[in-house]
Protein backbone atom coordinates (compact mmCIF):
# COMPACT_ATOMS: atom_id res chain seq x y z
CA UNK A 1 0.00 0.00 0.00
CA UNK A 2 0.76 3.45 -0.53
CA UNK A 3 3.18 5.10 2.03
CA UNK A 4 4.43 1.94 3.78
CA UNK A 5 0.93 1.75 5.41
CA UNK A 6 0.38 -2.24 6.18
CA UNK A 7 -3.58 -2.40 6.13
CA UNK A 8 -6.07 0.30 6.30
CA UNK A 9 -8.83 -0.08 9.59
CA UNK A 10 -11.99 1.40 8.99
CA UNK A 11 -14.05 2.59 12.21
CA UNK A 12 -17.66 3.34 12.36
CA UNK A 13 -17.58 6.49 13.94
CA UNK A 14 -20.47 8.22 15.80
CA UNK A 15 -21.98 10.20 18.74
CA UNK A 16 -22.31 6.77 20.46
CA UNK A 17 -21.36 4.70 23.50
CA UNK A 18 -20.72 1.89 21.15
CA UNK A 19 -18.37 3.69 18.93
CA UNK A 20 -16.20 4.76 21.63
CA UNK A 21 -15.98 1.28 22.23
CA UNK A 22 -15.03 0.39 19.39
CA UNK A 23 -12.41 2.64 18.79
CA UNK A 24 -11.30 1.84 21.80
CA UNK A 25 -10.93 -1.92 20.97
CA UNK A 26 -9.11 -0.57 17.89
CA UNK A 27 -6.94 1.67 19.41
CA UNK A 28 -5.54 -0.52 21.87
CA UNK A 29 -5.97 -3.97 20.18
CA UNK A 30 -6.41 -4.19 16.22
CA UNK A 31 -4.29 -1.43 14.81
CA UNK A 32 -0.57 -1.72 14.31
CA UNK A 33 2.13 0.66 13.80
CA UNK A 34 1.89 2.60 10.10
CA UNK A 35 -1.69 1.48 9.78
CA UNK A 36 -3.89 3.59 8.39
CA UNK A 37 -7.22 4.27 10.85
CA UNK A 38 -9.96 5.63 8.69
CA UNK A 39 -12.55 7.34 10.97
CA UNK A 40 -15.84 6.81 8.61
CA UNK A 41 -19.21 8.56 9.97
CA UNK A 42 -22.75 8.52 8.23
CA UNK A 43 -25.36 11.08 8.95
CA UNK A 44 -25.99 13.53 11.81
CA UNK A 45 -23.33 14.18 14.30
CA UNK A 46 -24.60 16.51 16.35
CA UNK A 47 -24.81 15.35 20.27
CA UNK A 48 -21.08 13.30 20.44
CA UNK A 49 -19.80 16.03 23.35
CA UNK A 50 -20.70 13.28 26.27
CA UNK A 51 -19.91 10.25 24.85
CA UNK A 52 -16.44 11.22 23.47
CA UNK A 53 -15.54 12.30 27.02
CA UNK A 54 -16.99 9.29 28.58
CA UNK A 55 -14.31 7.66 25.81
CA UNK A 56 -11.49 10.31 26.51
CA UNK A 57 -12.04 9.49 30.75
CA UNK A 58 -10.25 6.10 30.76
CA UNK A 59 -6.41 6.06 29.13
CA UNK A 60 -5.48 2.76 28.07
CA UNK A 61 -2.27 1.27 28.32
CA UNK A 62 -1.30 2.32 25.20
CA UNK A 63 -2.25 6.02 25.29
CA UNK A 64 -0.97 6.67 28.73
CA UNK A 65 -2.56 9.83 29.74
CA UNK A 66 -2.28 10.97 26.09
CA UNK A 67 -6.38 10.80 25.67
CA UNK A 68 -6.62 12.09 29.15
CA UNK A 69 -4.70 15.52 28.08
CA UNK A 70 -7.23 15.73 25.46
CA UNK A 71 -10.28 16.05 27.66
CA UNK A 72 -10.22 19.38 28.51
CA UNK A 73 -9.78 20.43 24.62
CA UNK A 74 -13.19 19.37 23.95
CA UNK A 75 -14.54 23.08 22.68
CA UNK A 76 -16.72 23.88 19.64
CA UNK A 77 -14.38 21.23 17.30
CA UNK A 78 -15.93 18.90 15.59
CA UNK A 79 -16.40 15.47 17.23
CA UNK A 80 -14.65 13.47 14.37
CA UNK A 81 -12.22 15.81 14.64
CA UNK A 82 -11.30 15.21 18.16
CA UNK A 83 -11.26 11.74 18.06
CA UNK A 84 -8.67 12.27 14.99
CA UNK A 85 -6.78 13.84 17.48
CA UNK A 86 -7.12 11.19 20.45
CA UNK A 87 -5.99 8.71 18.19
CA UNK A 88 -2.96 10.84 16.83
CA UNK A 89 -2.09 11.22 20.72
CA UNK A 90 -2.43 7.20 21.66
CA UNK A 91 -0.79 5.96 18.09
CA UNK A 92 0.98 8.80 16.38
CA UNK A 93 2.71 6.46 13.52
CA UNK A 94 -0.53 5.63 12.74
CA UNK A 95 -1.75 7.56 9.43
CA UNK A 96 -5.74 8.60 10.49
CA UNK A 97 -8.52 10.38 8.48
CA UNK A 98 -11.72 11.22 8.34
CA UNK A 99 -14.57 10.10 5.81
CA UNK A 100 -17.98 12.13 6.29
CA UNK A 101 -20.84 10.76 4.25
CA UNK A 102 -24.40 11.84 3.83
CA UNK A 103 -27.11 9.71 4.61
CA UNK A 104 -28.66 8.80 1.62
CA UNK A 105 -32.68 8.48 1.82
CA UNK A 106 -34.10 5.00 0.62
CA UNK A 107 -30.40 3.84 1.40
CA UNK A 108 -29.61 1.93 4.51
CA UNK A 109 -26.64 2.92 6.59
CA UNK A 110 -25.27 -0.33 6.52
CA UNK A 111 -25.17 -0.49 2.67
CA UNK A 112 -23.46 2.62 2.54
CA UNK A 113 -20.23 2.10 5.21
CA UNK A 114 -20.35 -1.67 3.21
CA UNK A 115 -20.07 0.11 -0.20
CA UNK A 116 -17.51 3.08 1.19
CA UNK A 117 -15.54 0.10 2.85
CA UNK A 118 -15.02 -1.80 -0.78
CA UNK A 119 -14.09 1.44 -2.44
CA UNK A 120 -11.43 2.93 -0.03
CA UNK A 121 -9.94 -0.51 0.38
CA UNK A 122 -10.62 -1.17 3.93
CA UNK A 123 -8.73 -4.68 5.42
CA UNK A 124 -10.25 -4.29 8.72
CA UNK A 125 -13.34 -3.21 9.64
CA UNK A 126 -14.47 -2.23 13.39
CA UNK A 127 -18.29 -0.86 14.20
CA UNK A 128 -19.74 -0.55 17.67
CA UNK A 129 -22.78 -3.28 18.32
CA UNK A 130 -25.68 -2.93 20.90
CA UNK A 131 -27.24 -6.34 21.09
CA UNK A 132 -30.42 -6.75 23.15
CA UNK A 133 -31.82 -10.30 23.37
CA UNK A 134 -34.42 -9.95 21.10
CA UNK A 135 -31.69 -9.33 18.31
CA UNK A 136 -29.89 -12.41 19.37
CA UNK A 137 -32.63 -14.23 19.50
CA UNK A 138 -34.92 -13.25 16.32
CA UNK A 139 -31.87 -12.24 14.58
CA UNK A 140 -31.99 -8.86 11.53
CA UNK A 141 -33.72 -8.02 8.78
CA UNK A 142 -32.28 -8.94 5.75
CA UNK A 143 -32.97 -6.19 3.07
CA UNK A 144 -35.48 -7.54 0.60
CA UNK A 145 -37.26 -9.77 3.13
CA UNK A 146 -40.19 -9.56 4.66
CA UNK A 147 -40.92 -6.36 7.20
CA UNK A 148 -43.57 -8.22 8.81
CA UNK A 149 -43.02 -8.95 12.65
CA UNK A 150 -39.30 -7.86 11.91
CA UNK A 151 -37.24 -5.62 13.88
CA UNK A 152 -35.33 -2.53 11.48
CA UNK A 153 -31.93 -4.31 9.90
CA UNK A 154 -29.15 -4.40 12.80
CA UNK A 155 -25.74 -2.73 11.16
CA UNK A 156 -23.50 -4.33 12.60
CA UNK A 157 -24.52 -7.55 11.90
CA UNK A 158 -25.11 -7.20 8.37
CA UNK A 159 -21.52 -5.58 7.94
CA UNK A 160 -20.04 -8.86 9.52
CA UNK A 161 -22.40 -11.11 7.72
CA UNK A 162 -21.99 -9.01 4.43
CA UNK A 163 -18.51 -7.64 4.55
CA UNK A 164 -15.74 -9.06 1.92
CA UNK A 165 -13.24 -7.76 4.66
CA UNK A 166 -12.36 -8.88 8.39
CA UNK A 167 -15.98 -7.10 10.22
CA UNK A 168 -15.40 -6.77 14.06
CA UNK A 169 -18.66 -5.85 15.87
CA UNK A 170 -17.25 -4.48 19.34
CA UNK A 171 -19.14 -4.27 22.85
CA UNK A 172 -17.56 -2.40 25.72
CA UNK A 173 -18.08 -4.47 29.25
CA UNK A 174 -17.80 -1.89 31.49
CA UNK A 175 -14.75 -0.02 32.26
CA UNK A 176 -12.04 -2.70 32.68
CA UNK A 177 -14.48 -5.49 31.65
CA UNK A 178 -13.08 -5.80 28.26
CA UNK A 179 -15.17 -6.64 24.70
CA UNK A 180 -17.83 -8.81 23.45
CA UNK A 181 -16.54 -9.29 19.80
CA UNK A 182 -18.46 -11.03 16.96
CA UNK A 183 -16.99 -11.62 13.71
CA UNK A 184 -18.08 -14.12 11.30
CA UNK A 185 -16.38 -16.95 12.55
CA UNK A 186 -16.51 -16.03 16.04
CA UNK A 187 -19.44 -15.22 17.86
CA UNK A 188 -19.99 -13.68 21.56
CA UNK A 189 -15.82 -14.21 21.59
CA UNK A 190 -14.94 -12.85 25.49
CA UNK A 191 -11.19 -10.81 25.16
CA UNK A 192 -10.56 -8.66 28.10
CA UNK A 193 -9.18 -5.34 28.49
Amino acid sequence: MEGGCRRRVMVVADPTQESAGALQYALSKEILENDELILFNVGNSNSWRNTLTTFLRRPSRSSGSAAASIEGSLGQADFLEEMKNACKLAKPKVRVRVEKVALIEGKEKASIILDHSKALGVDVLVIGQRRSLSTIILGYRRPGGSTRGTKPIDTAEYLIDKSNCTCVGVQKKGQNGGYLLNTKTHKNFWLLA
